[in-house]
């Protein structure tokens, strides 16, 4: 049970890095455009920390942690859907502020559960 959960686990860090790495990849090559990418990574995010939300043997969940990051996870969410509607109707890229916002939310969804 214990490599089930590590493998749950990896997979939700691979979803950060998804949504991150796309993210950077944007902002290095300076086209501030929302990915389908950031989408999927987040997707990936959500699905495996429901899993990991799950009462696992011998595991305590943080639930304040996980209500935490699922309110970051959702605020992502509603941004990169603002942004691609925007994107897909003008053809111009996302504002700074908003691609911004992303970045430093995922970021900071990461930080939180790697430090609380």
């Amino acid at each position: 049970m214990e490599l089930l959960r590590n493998v749950v686990v990896l997979l939700h860090l691979v979803g950060f890095a998804v949504t991150f790495g796309a993210w950077v990849a944007e902002a290095a090559a300076r086209r501030f455009r929302f990915t389908p990418m950031m989408n999927y990574g987040i997707l990936i995010s959500f699905l495996t920390g429901v899993a990991l939300a799950a009462p696992w043997p011998a595991e305590e969940v943080n639930y304040p942690k996980v209500g935490v990051k699922l309110v970051i996870l959702v605020a992502i969410g509603a941004l990169l859907g603002i942004g691609s509607a925007r994107q897909r109707r003008s053809g111009d890229p996302v504002a700074r502020p908003l691609f911004a916002s992303v970045g430093v939310l995922a970021l900071a969804a990461a930080a939180i559960g790697v430090l609380w």
